[in-house]
């Protein structure tokens, strides 16, 4: 059977001009100089991707331009028999985990609790208005099935804010940035654009539709790959960190509603090119990069608490994997507008090989506010509730300073919450139910 999978390859001038030509809207490889084993079956539309020297110690942002880096990762894939593990190498080159990664909309199917009104006062918007954090000159990239920039404007009155050049498509796309249907099946990401504006409304949309691809049979109808995460982050590096378009913002937050729900979509436990446990995948090292080149980064915690558990779910314990765990990104778990913790909000400890206390902070979810799963129907998951948090972060950021790091802002809100049970973390909470106010208020804005 073939596998797809990321391999990093040692750098020549055929990866080098790949990645380079990246960065100006090209996507092709010149697959017969990439340097790759016969064995491994380039993607000729996948451009290389800067990747340092694919440790935490090489990637530093200098050492992940296409002159200066190291390795570049490509997507390829691998002729394996049907149940056998896959190789720690391909004829001497690293592989690693391509899984897939699907939306983290919910399993329930209750009514709206509330709605976006009621969570902009839980959020208490007026007086973030008032100190003039409303997302003014802050990037929200929505990484999600791309989203309907009318249908937006219809539900909010106006047309948001939105930069199509520094949104992220491919050769393949169907759609142009901003114009995916706000209909079955590429309506997640309308949703998730709609509420990261609730508490950032002069926010700068960016549209990354990285989850395109047609799911397997029995799982979701939209899904993609890691790897087309991958080339996105990799596109938001150069961008802000190496004077391109995404550099004339006072700041970039990149709201992520997705997740990888069963392990066996990843390579076997244990195996060096595992994703969802390994600090050290390219995908897991890029995004702590991306973080520190000053971008702010928000993950969903997933669907798969114990409660009500997503049909997609294998198990309900360890299910915040991969990048929704890494100890940089903000993760988000879900309550409605009264506080109450949502049944299907996957819990902590996450997975071990990750960082363990996850959930940070828990946003509002479930209330009525797009429709556009239909008229009356929830925004929900904590699909919902992790753009709310990038929202929020976004309107932190209108007025902070360039180069205060990820980890302020994310510290101010874990450090500033409402309530949650009990004092300090814990697994259904995090730290507690966001108040943006009080963060804002403890960073002096």
């Amino acid at each position: 059977m073939s596998v797809s999978v990321i391999a990093v390859l040692p750098a020549n001038d055929a990866l080098r001009n790949s990645a380079a030509a990246f960065v100006q809207g090209q996507f092709s490889l010149d697959v017969e100089n990439a340097g790759a084993p016969a064995t491994l079956q380039l993607d000729p539309n996948y451009p290389a991707i800067p990747i340092g020297g694919a440790t935490a110690e090489s990637m530093a942002l200098d050492a992940m331009t296409p002159q200066a880096s190291e390795g570049f990762a490509v997507r390829a894939t691998i002729d394996i028999e049907e149940g056998a593990t896959p190789p720690e190498r391909v004829d001497g080159v690293r592989i690693f985990a391509d899984p897939q990664i699907e939306p983290a909309i919910t399993c329930g199917n209750d009514p709206p609790v509330g709605n976006a009104q009621d969570v902009a006062t839980a959020l208490d918007v007026p007086s973030l208005s008032a100190k003039g954090l409303n997302g003014d000159r802050v990037a929200i990239g929505v990484m999600d099935t791309g989203f309907n920039l009318a249908y937006l404007a219809t539900k909010l009155g106006s047309t948001p804010g939105f930069d199509s050049a520094n949104s992220w498509t491919t050769p393949a796309a169907i759609y142009a940035p901003g114009s995916y249907p706000a209909a079955p099946p590429t309506q997640h990401g309308t949703m998730c654009a709609f509420d990261a504006l609730i508490a950032a409304p002069n926010a700068t949309l960016l549209d990354f539709p990285i989850l395109t691809l047609q799911g397997p049979a029995g799982g979701s109808v939209i899904s993609g790959l890691l790897s087309s995460a991958l080339q996105a982050y990799g596109q938001v590096l150069f961008s802000w960190g190496s004077g391109g378009g995404l550099a004339n913002y006072n700041a970039v937050v990149i709201s992520n509603s997705w997740a990888v729900f069963k392990a066996s979509w990843d390579f076997p436990a244990g195996h060096p090119g595992r994703y969802i446990d390994n600090p050290n995948h390219p995908f897991n090292l890029l995004v702590a990069t991306v973080v520190r080149a000053g971008v702010d980064v928000v993950f969903a915690a997933g669907n798969c608490g114990a409660d009500c558990p997503d049909s997609r779910c294998d198990v309900t314990t360890g299910t915040i994997r991969g990048a929704n765990a890494h100890t940089d990104v903000l993760t988000v778990a879900g309550c409605d507008t009264t506080g109450a913790r949502v049944g299907y909000s996957s819990q902590g400890p996450s997975i071990a090989g990750m960082y363990q206390e996850k959930p940070d902070v828990t946003a509002y979810t479930h209330f009525l506010g797009s429709e556009v799963f239909g008229t009356g129907q929830p925004d929900s998951g904590t699909s919902a509730a992790c753009p709310v948090m990038a929202g929020c972060v976004a309107a932190i950021r209108t007025k902070m300073a360039r180069g205060i790091n990820s980890n302020t802002v994310f510290g101010a809100f874990r450090a500033h919450t409402g309530a949650s049970g009990t004092a300090g973390w814990n697994a259904d909470y995090g730290f507690g139910i966001i108040n943006p106010v009080a963060a804002a208020t403890s960073l002096g804005l």
